[in-house]
């Protein structure tokens, strides 16, 4: 695979959330757009803090066909379908933090709604803590293509930007380059760490 400093910044990535403890044994996948018809995603059952060029696949987006027939991760169709949907969309991070789980399934609306942060402004559009930046919160489903199905709907109708949760699950964001998205990731995760401990110390 020839140099991609796209694909590089990816790996890097990859290997700084695994430091982070985001993407614990084998979870998460990470794609990385190479043009209006393709991305590369990575393998299924790869430890993502120890990714390298080699282990992530081209994938067709139309149709997630994989030319190599390797095995890619299952969830390809939802970043498939960002790439679709979004032609601004560069990469796609997700993630299994504690703090996405938790608050995915401790938030019983279709929602996980962030206000009052001054990290709020790490999303790009941002530029106010009073904002109200509103993270969907999707039912966790096997069946990735009805799971991509109920996202697509989702975005028929109302703003989807940055990132959305899969309850009991995990965090998928995304950004116009790897730069952006992980910087989306980084924002969130603290955002959702800084609302965690504000409902625990108001539950006491």
């Amino acid at each position: 695979m020839s140099e991609n400093p796209e694909l590089a910044a990816l790996v890097a990535a990859c290997h700084w959330i695994g430091q982070k403890g985001w993407c614990p044994a084998t979870g998460g996948n990470m794609s990385v757009r190479l043009d209006e018809d393709r991305c590369l995603i990575s393998e299924s059952g790869k430890d993502k803090g120890s990714l390298h060029q080699d282990d992530f696949l081209r994938v067709n987006i139309a149709d997630n066909h994989v030319p190599s027939g390797r095995t890619p991760s299952a969830e390809t169709g939802l970043h498939t379908l960002l790439y679709r949907r979004f032609a601004s969309v560069g990469a796609v991070l997700h993630t299994h933090s504690v703090n996405a789980t938790v608050l995915s399934r401790v938030e019983k609306s279709d929602a996980l709604v962030l206000e009052g942060y001054e990290m709020q402004k790490s999303l790009q559009g941002q530029h106010t803590h009073l904002d109200r930046v509103a993270i969907p919160i999707f039912a966790n489903d096997q069946d990735i293509p009805a799971l991509a199905a109920r996202v697509a709907a989702y975005a028929d109708t109302q703003a989807l930007r940055y990132g959305f949760l899969v309850r009991g699950h995990g965090l998928y964001c995304w950004g116009d380059d790897v730069a952006q998205a992980r910087r989306h990731l980084e924002g969130l995760e603290f955002l959702f760490q800084c609302e965690l401990q504000r409902r625990l110390l108001e539950a006491k």
